[in-house]
Parts: structure tokens; sequence; C-alpha cells
């Protein structure tokens, strides 16, 4: 028996790579496109690629991930982000992969992600593995502070070939993002009762330097590497200096 696939992408304001995210899912039956009311050509974009889109306020990764769920009824789904693709060896092998129909709840890809000048090896970027291709009903979203995760329920298996990447067009970007996460995770961790302050960050920030830098082999990645683990120790000193911030200064 045939299996029916959906490919399925969260947006916002995604135009840089979204036809390429798209077009790298065309062997899916349905390709759906949930967009966070985007105000570039996302929509237009996702429509012109044979997309069903749903346009829906963002109440989170963990909600948005559930409503689109909710609207999918084929065997299998594929989730991409706006800024990855498949490659021609992961897409062939994933149809492979799903038309032996195996006892398994889903599939982890590699991802290769670019930065700054480079497709990065080391710094613990790569292989990245992902649980992208999953059975219908056979998976839950969780998220931990701005980041989401799959979590299979069942066994799985690992598939060849790259997701590629593409998470930043800019140092700009990065650092904007950075601001994001940093805010995001140092919610996560005053929920969690961690406490902060400047010896703790420098600490923390200090050791996820060491870790990118040497522990996870950074330096193999060129000026790439080193300008990542000083991202690193920045967000990290960031993210553990606020957890105690009283508000806005001055007042």
């Amino acid at each position: 028996m045939s299996m029916t696939v959906t490919g399925l992408v969260l947006t916002y304001n995604g135009e840089r790579w979204l036809r390429e995210c798209l077009e790298s899912l065309d062997f899916c039956d349905r390709l759906m496109v949930v967009d966070s009311e985007s105000s570039d050509k996302t929509v237009s974009i996702a429509e012109q690629c044979g997309a069903e889109v749903v346009v829906r306020p963002w109440p989170g990764p963990v909600k948005q991930f559930e409503f689109a769920l909710g609207k999918i009824d084929s065997d299998w789904i594929i989730s991409l982000d706006q800024d990855e693709m498949l490659t021609d060896e992961l897409k062939k092998n994933i149809q492979t992969a799903i038309q032996k129909d195996e006892d398994v709840a889903g599939y982890y890809t590699p991802r290769s992600s670019y930065y700054f000048n480079r497709f990065m090896k080391h710094s613990g970027w790569y292989p990245d593995h992902l649980l992208r291709v999953f059975r219908n009903g056979r998976m839950k979203v969780t998220a931990s502070g701005a980041h989401y995760h799959f979590e299979p329920t069942g066994s799985t298996h690992k598939l060849t070939g790259d997701i590629l990447h593409y998470p930043y067009n800019s140092f700009f970007e990065h650092m904007e993002k950075i601001n994001y996460y940093a805010e995001e995770g140092a919610k996560a961790l005053r929920a969690k009762g961690r406490k902060g302050g400047f010896v703790r960050a420098l600490i923390h920030a200090k050791i996820r330097f060491f870790k990118l830098y040497l522990l996870k082999l950074g330096f193999l990645d060129g000026l790439a590497g080193l300008c990542n683990a000083l991202a690193g120790f920045y967000y990290t000193f960031q993210k553990y200096i606020r957890i105690e911030e009283k508000g806005d200064w001055g007042r």
C-alpha cells in the first residue's frame, strides 16, 4: 500500500529560502504552510509552490504545531523550517524509507548549517540529527525556551543525506536572535527557580565557549568557529545575567 506524505512548514517572513524549501518537498502528496501573519512575500511564494496556506497568529511553537498537525491526515509528515531544504540524497532516502513501511515512529536526519562563510562541520553544529520525518500521531511537540523539539513515541532509525540550513542572513540577524533566545532562556530558567547574577553568568559563558571552541572542535571551523563560540559566550552570559534583572533600568 502506498504511503501518503504531507510536507509541513511553519512560516513568518520567510521569503528568502521558502521556495527552495518547498521545492525540496515536491514529492509530497500535500504541502501545508501555517503562516504567522507575514508581511513579506511568504504567503504568495507558498501558494505559487502549490501549498495550502493557513494564516494564524503565532501562539508559540507547541500550539502552532498542534494546530497544524490537527489538520493533517496523511500517513507520514515531513516537517522543515522555512530556512531549510532537503538535499537530493536525503529526499531519495526519505521516499525509500517511507515506502518500506517499517515499524518505526520516525526517522532522524542530519542537518548541515551555514554560518558566516561555510557549512559548519564541528562546533556542535553537525551532524545535528533531528526528528523531521515521522508517522502521523507518533510524535509529540515540546518546547524549551524559544526552541521546539519533536519527541517520537516509539522506535526510530537514522537516514543519511543532509537537511541544508541557512539560519542567519548576517551577524546583525544573529545578534537579534541571540537577544530573543537569551530573553526566552532567562524566563525558562527563572520559572525553574535557577539563580543568575554576574558570577554565574560569567562561569556558564566561559564553559559554553570552552565547549564549543575546544571540546566540539570549533577551531577546525576556522573564523566561523571562533565567531560562533564567541556568540555562544555572549548568549549564555546574557541568559544568566537576565534571570535576576529587576525591570526597567533607572526606575
